[in-house]
């Protein structure tokens, strides 16, 4: 039950603001909250949060304990990293109404996004991937539903920058400590 706990709140904090709620929200806004947008939004994050999960507990089966804690450590690093770097993306002017490309591009941006960082590193830790695949669907499928209800004003109302920089220097102190821990520096 950790393990749920865990990647749930983890994949939905480091959502917010991520580029795939960001496209939902997007999306939303240009072509209207349609149900089937909100489909394939929570399809994707569960196959790509079912699918960080699996690919955790492979990993898991591989390593030491403290090649396990310093995976997590790298996994912090890696969220960090992709919390920082800034979205420069467009909103679409004309965006496609194909739910099947919306379907591969939110696919393709989530496999590589903080929030199946920590699924995969929630896997490892706690080697149960089923929940930690579970708490990655429904913290991943909370964030993009909020994203869909939110449309354009999820950008209007918030300051995703500063909380994507704030959760950035949050999971970078994490992933130093982790990975000081896992090398014995720090106790």
């Amino acid at each position: 039950m950790t393990a749920l706990l865990f990647a749930m709140v983890a994949s939905f904090v480091a959502a917010i603001g991520a580029r795939d709620q960001l496209l939902v929200a997007r999306l939303a806004g240009a072509l209207g909250a349609a149900n089937g947008l909100l489909v394939v939004a929570l399809t994707s994050s569960a196959v790509t949060a079912i699918t960080a999960a699996w690919l955790g507990s492979l990993l898991a089966r591989t390593m030491s304990g403290s090649a396990a804690t310093m995976f997590v450590a790298l996994a912090l690093l890696l969220a960090a990293f992709e919390c920082a770097w800034p979205n420069r993306e467009r909103v679409p002017r004309e965006p496609t109404r194909s739910l099947g490309a919306a379907f591969i591009v939110l696919c393709f941006r989530q496999m590589t996004d903080a929030s199946r960082f920590l699924v995969a590193a929630m896997a490892v830790v706690f080697s149960y991937w089923p929940l930690a695949g579970l708490g990655g669907v429904i913290g991943g499928g909370a964030a993009v539903t909020m994203g869909w209800l939110s449309g354009t004003a999820l950008e209007a109302r918030l300051p995703l920058r500063r909380l994507r920089i704030g959760l950035a220097v949050l999971l970078f102190g994490l992933g130093v400590i982790t990975g000081l821990s896992a090398r014995g520096i720090i106790a």
